[in-house]
């Protein structure tokens, strides 16, 4: 990937302007599915396709053992994850670096609602990360 280069640069601009806009409306103090329905209003707002609370398996030898859920898959390229705290943790960053692995998608953005704004972090996923630089 060239430097300097941002990975889905313009709808990675219009999601976090989206995350802040929630954060004007709401503030904070709110728990993350208010924040999630919030998001997807603005996003059916200004008609960016979305799945939300998007499904996926865990399996081991064709036999799933578990259903877990992604916050959003974002015009199926970015995966979004909303949090709501002081800080981001290992485990929120593991969370989200494992959604990378199971949709094989090449972004995602986590973000968190604080106190003071909305903090947020572009994770790319590390097993596309020679596919970019090719």
């Amino acid at each position: 990937m060239e430097e300097g280069k941002i990975l889905y640069k313009e709808l990675s601009y219009k999601i976090v302007g989206i995350l802040f806009e929630v954060y004007n409306q709401l503030g904070y103090g709110f728990k993350e599915k208010y924040y999630e329905k919030a998001v997807a209003e603005y996003f059916k707002k200004e008609n960016i396709k979305f799945k939300e609370q998007a499904p996926y398996k865990i399996a081991i030898k064709n036999k799933v053992i578990a259903m877990n859920y992604i916050d959003f898959i974002v015009d199926s390229k970015i995966v979004l994850e909303l949090k709501k705290g002081c800080y981001f943790s290992k485990q929120n960053l593991e969370q989200v670096k494992q959604y990378l692995q199971v949709t094989n998608l090449k972004l995602a953005i986590l973000a968190n609602f604080m106190p003071n704004g909305v903090k947020y972090i572009r994770v790319l996923n590390p097993n596309n990360l020679q596919k970019l630089n090719s």
